[in-house]
């Protein structure tokens, strides 16, 4: 039987299976890859930490630049907000774990390519050389289906420069903006995915100091774009869980 992902996932989670911290003790080299910077520690926050704990590579991959956040600001035009906000995934992922490697691949936010973009392959080839240069064995990606149009490019450019590389990677995928009922659209859930929950309460601590990194995205911090964004308390709720809810491709 098909699910439709916003009413029956979202709707009623604690429904889904729940597995406890050692579950991902054999995922090996693991990539976490972020549309955007903090969609790393929203999302995987719990599970980066918990990967640190149990001694696994761990490596965060941001894909665009993050200055869509705050265009207007005169304070911090589009260099001094990409440095901002890089310096703010540095300091989150030194709370999740002090080892975790990070690239920024520094792509235009808001203009992730698709596959219907005519820099599509041009990036998923340097995807392929960065994944081919590491030995990794698990990757997560932003739900294919997340209304963010980001997040959904971020999924295409990763599973084809994956294909294309023929590179055998266990593939997990996880929610953002779907967590918003505004903007969620029902999505059938792919009959070759698993949904399943990761029990992260005993690092729920360490995953909420890591958004509250990201200071540009949280508060006030930036006050000079009346159109600027900033994370709603509503939002913000739905990653203060003691689990964190992934999509597996099996």
């Amino acid at each position: 039987m098909t699910q439709i992902v916003s009413q029956t996932l979202l709707a009623h989670p604690e429904q889904i299976s729940i597995y406890p911290a050692s579950a991902i003790a054999d995922f090996g080299s693991t990539l976490i890859v972020a549309p955007h910077p903090d969609d790393e520690s929203l999302g995987c926050g719990g599970a980066i930490a918990l990967l640190h704990q149990l001694g696994i590579s761990v490596e965060v991959l941001v894909v665009s630049d993050g200055t869509q956040s705050h265009p207007n600001s005169l304070r911090y035009p589009a260099p001094a907000l990409r440095d901002l906000r890089e310096r703010e995934t540095l300091a989150a992922l030194a709370v999740l774990g002090n080892k975790v490697a990070v690239t920024f691949f520094r792509l235009k936010d808001g203009a992730v390519p698709n596959r219907n973009s005519n820099d599509f392959d041009f990036v998923v080839t340097r995807l392929q050389k960065y994944l081919s240069s590491r030995s990794l064995q698990t990757v997560f990606l932003p739900w294919r289906y997340d209304p963010h149009p980001d997040h959904r490019a971020t999924w295409e450019l990763l599973t084809t420069a994956i294909d294309t590389a023929n590179l055998s990677l266990r593939q997990i995928e996880y929610l953002i903006w779907d967590w918003d009922p505004l903007q969620r659209k029902d999505a059938t859930l792919p009959v070759n995915v698993k949904p399943w929950r990761l029990d992260i309460s005993t690092v729920l601590d360490l995953k909420q100091q890591a958004i509250a990194a990201y200071r540009s995205q949280t508060t006030d911090l930036i006050d000079d774009d009346p159109q600027g964004f900033r994370l709603t308390p509503e939002m913000l709720a739905h990653f203060a869980h003691p689990w964190e809810l992934y999509l597996e491709q099996t």
